[in-house]
């Protein structure tokens, strides 16, 4: 049953207790503020339903489950928006609501959680990715960024502090086996089993008690890092885009192809280090 459909989200009911969200903004699942609002309306239809106990976030691009903001949008687009009920803007409210809402959340990762995609990855409260085709990247530092949606908070809760460290710091592609074994994801599955275990969890959950579920997260999340540490990422990401540094290297990635179907995007990692030398 489809309960709606939008230019770049579209959010399926498999069952009342088990909703299915699907990015769809080919061709390469870009985030702009048309997306970011769209987030926004899915949390507050989200947060509304008294039935929904788990969701899985999925992709129906091919090689991007989702991928970096889009760079060729108005930066007031994004920054005019008003701030969620956290208090803070519209990404990170998302992602904070998301982390703390009464429902399960797992991402399903098949091709580049580049940016915006790790971000997500790192507030559902499960991940599973394709061994042979998922890439995780953190990229920012490597064009004179700070990353905006929370992964400094993130990441060191899931994997340490030093391969935090690393991860953020090289800005390079992190391929599926290296994610598991690092703590990024759960667990690296071969890509022909991965949705067929994603969906037979996801089922098994939504046969659970709502109100155990969001208890358990609510005690779990005890040890979150608070949340004004997500929207201190913000402000950073925020301040560093008017960077003369950042804007140079853009500008670089840009005129090599970035935001095109193409290597640039399709190894992100190697030209950020290029940047460098």
């Amino acid at each position: 049953m489809q309960a709606k459909t939008s230019a770049q989200i579209k959010v399926a009911k498999r069952s009342p207790a088990y909703w299915r969200v699907t990015f769809d903004n080919p061709p390469l699942n870009l985030m702009g503020p048309d997306m970011v609002r769209e987030f926004q309306n899915l949390i507050n239809a989200l947060e509304a339903d008294d039935e929904v106990k788990v969701v899985v976030f999925d992709s129906a691009v091919d090689m991007y489950f989702l991928n970096h903001s889009d760079f060729t949008a108005r930066l007031e687009d994004l920054t005019g928006m008003p701030a969620g009920p956290t208090g803070l803007p519209p990404w990170p409210d998302f992602l904070v609501r998301l982390t703390r809402a009464p429902f399960a959340s797992i991402a399903l990762i098949r091709g580049r959680a580049t940016g915006n995609g790790s971000e997500i990855t790192l507030s559902c409260d499960m991940s599973f990715c394709s061994r042979e085709k998922a890439i995780f990247s953190q990229w920012e530092v490597g064009v004179g960024m700070v990353a905006g949606g929370g992964p400094m908070a993130r990441l060191p809760l899931l994997m340490g502090r030093n391969r935090a460290m690393e991860v953020l710091l090289s800005s390079d592609d992190i391929r599926g086996a290296q994610a598991e074994m690092y703590g990024y994801v759960n667990r690296a599955l071969p890509d022909a089993e991965l949705d067929a275990f994603v969906d037979a969890l996801a089922n098994r959950i939504a046969g659970f008690d709502k109100w155990a579920i969001a208890n358990t997260k609510r005690l779990v999340n005890a040890g979150l890092s608070p949340d004004v540490e997500i929207g201190a990422g913000w402000d950073a990401c925020i301040a560093s885009l008017g960077r003369t540094a950042a804007q140079t290297n853009i500008k670089a990635l840009m005129e090599q192809g970035f935001h095109k179907p193409g290597d640039v995007e399709e190894r992100l990692g190697y030209y950020v280090g290029k940047l460098a030398r």
